[in-house]
């Protein structure tokens, strides 16, 4: 029997086209089951891959890789930051002056964190800035940026003055508490968990109010290779003179990258096994077309089909079941996909709710990165789980002795 009538007869078995055969409505059932999984599982790995393009992209550029503080304030940090940028792997190195404070306006008080950063370099924090607000914070010298959620606790707006309150030291002298009166230049809302407690003042008057006295806290880094800042931070130190020790993004932000992998693994491993279970339901269902068709089995092999002939019809309907399941579940994932943000955002207003705050999650909005290869991996585990399933019943099929088949449909 040629390939060609083989599948003529698969794809009639599989699709009678409204005829109401059984064998056709178990292969939809198995089909809409695959759809259903293989759409469920790339809309999942599109969020976690969202996710972890967010915390890739958006996350690590607003935070130093490597930050390089000393045992004492970092008086004469101009020598140090020129031997840090002469190194290949570094792209650029900024100082900075970290302090806690308390924000007042009024009678509302918000304790956050505030950076002092030098007004000649835009990035980090400052690259999320229009142009006009960045020029603004340059030439201001008392001029405060605050994250989108710390003003809206305050109440704050563009223009208001607020007081700065950076407790010294030395907790047992009030005097070594300092004050700072400032004007609200602007807000920069990231959409991480930075707009709920960071705000940027100038590096000189952050200094002062840290009493720090010009010195500054360490310096920020940002390099080439983000998945070696371990080794990277060693190998600084190395050139740097005693007394000098780093961080990297991976302490402070490796836990929340690792759990977002962990994550997406273990997703990907129980809708696989989903995708793995509505497969083998092709099990059941070709049995059962098995046992429907017998009588046409029978007269195939009377007429001189072989059983290999039959085992190919079987294992080419549940290759057109998984290809019809792949491509119909990839075009519902993907489609999926692309409408999960807005859904979120549609049941976030109606219901008043919000699902994802930066207050407790690292980003403000559900991200979606659909990625082919996700889409074509998934097609094809699901199409070689359904063919593979399909073997016990194709052989099943021909081991059908049509003798004693035809014999008891005669009876």
């Amino acid at each position: 029997m040629r390939l060609r009538d083989q599948g003529r007869i698969a794809l009639r078995y599989s699709f009678a086209f409204g005829r109401g055969y059984l064998s056709t409505f178990l292969a939809s059932l198995s089909a809409l089951g695959l759809i259903l999984a293989i759409g469920l599982l790339i809309a999942v790995l599109s969020v976690m891959n969202g996710f972890d393009k967010e915390m890739r992209e958006r996350i690590l550029a607003l935070v130093p890789h490597i930050t390089v503080y000393g045992t004492d304030p970092l008086v004469d940090w101009q020598p140090v930051a020129s031997a840090l940028a002469a190194r290949p792997e570094v792209q650029s190195v900024q100082p900075f002056v970290q302090f806690d404070a308390l924000f007042v306006r009024g009678r509302d008080i918000e304790t956050g964190i505030g950076m002092g950063l030098p007004p000649a370099q835009a990035e980090g924090l400052l690259a999320a800035l229009d142009p006009a607000l960045q020029q603004r914070f340059n030439e201001a010298s008392s001029g405060l940026l605050l994250g989108s959620g710390l003003a809206a606790r305050l109440d704050a707006k563009p223009g208001d003055s607020l007081t700065l309150i950076v407790p010294g030291s030395d907790s047992s002298n009030p005097a070594a508490t300092r004050f700072a009166a400032v004007t609200l230049l602007g807000l920069f809302a990231t959409g991480t968990e930075l707009d709920e407690s960071a705000a940027v003042i100038s590096l000189a008057l952050a200094s002062e109010l840290a009493g720090l006295a010009g010195a500054v806290s360490g310096m920020q880094l940002r390099v080439d290779d983000l998945f070696n800042v371990h080794g990277l931070g060693w190998s600084l130190l190395a050139d740097l003179p005693p007394g000098y020790y780093t961080t990297n993004w991976m302490m402070t932000h490796g836990n929340l990258y690792s759990a977002i992998q962990l994550s997406r693994d273990l997703v990907s491993i129980l809708l696989f096994s989903i995708i793995g279970v509505a497969a083998f339901n092709v099990v059941s269902s070709l049995v059962l077309v098995v046992f429907d068709k017998q009588g046409d089995i029978a007269i195939l092999r009377t007429l001189g089909a072989s059983g290999t002939d039959i085992t190919g019809i079987f294992l080419l309907q549940g290759a057109m079941i998984g290809v019809l399941g792949a491509v119909l579940g990839s075009v519902f994932g993907v489609l999926l996909s692309l409408g999960i943000p807005q859904l979120v955002a549609g049941l976030e207003q109606v219901l008043g709710i919000r699902f994802l705050s930066t207050d407790v999650y690292p980003v403000s909005f559900l991200p979606v990165e659909i990625l082919m290869s996700d889409v074509l991996w998934v097609s094809l585990v699901a199409l070689s789980l359904c063919v593979l399933a399909a073997l016990y019943p194709a052989r099943r099929a021909a081991r059908l002795a049509p003798a004693q088949i035809l014999h008891q449909e005669r009876v």
